[in-house]
């Protein structure tokens, strides 16, 4: 019992800093579909680190402004390459609830791909303590990697 209560306690005044990224290859189009989840408090510390202010109210709405700032804050921490080409993403939509903030993106044209690198710099420079936690799957393929502040990339050699 005292255990359990004090890990509780202790989760509560020491925060887990940690995204989830779903990457999955969708042979038919050839690109890939991307789900993020993050908490929102640290995405707006990790923009404010990179010089960009923005307003909560804003992406509550998810108003146009809050979309392309999404998809350029998403463009240049999360990269991914196919084949060594890299990718461009599209923010296919948002949504924002108790303090957490789910993505859907589109990374397009990968075709046949064959070494898939994923960088994911979120929240890196943020915190010493940061864990992507990132699952690859393609075709047959599936693995699944944590990337932190020290390993902020991962590359996969689909057989």
């Amino acid at each position: 019992m005292f255990k359990t209560l004090f890990f509780s306690i202790w989760f509560l005044f020491h925060p887990v800093h940690v995204t989830i990224t779903s990457i999955d290859y969708v042979p038919e189009i050839d690109s890939f579909k991307v789900f993020i989840r993050m908490y929102f408090d640290d995405f707006l510390r990790d923009s404010k680190l990179n010089g960009t202010e923005i307003q909560d109210k804003d992406f509550s709405t998810k108003n146009s402004s809050s979309l392309n700032i999404m998809e350029k804050y998403l463009a240049e921490k999360v990269i991914i390459k196919v084949n060594e080409k890299q990718l461009s993403v599209k923010l296919q939509n948002m949504n924002l609830a108790d303090n957490e903030i789910s993505m859907n993106l589109e990374y397009g044209r990968g075709k046949n791909p064959r070494i898939v690198s994923v960088k994911n710099l979120i929240m890196t420079g943020l915190y010493n303590d940061m864990s992507n936690m990132i699952i690859v799957r393609i075709n047959n393929f599936e693995e699944g990697v944590k990337l932190t502040s020290d390993m902020t990339e991962q590359t996969f050699k689909i057989k």
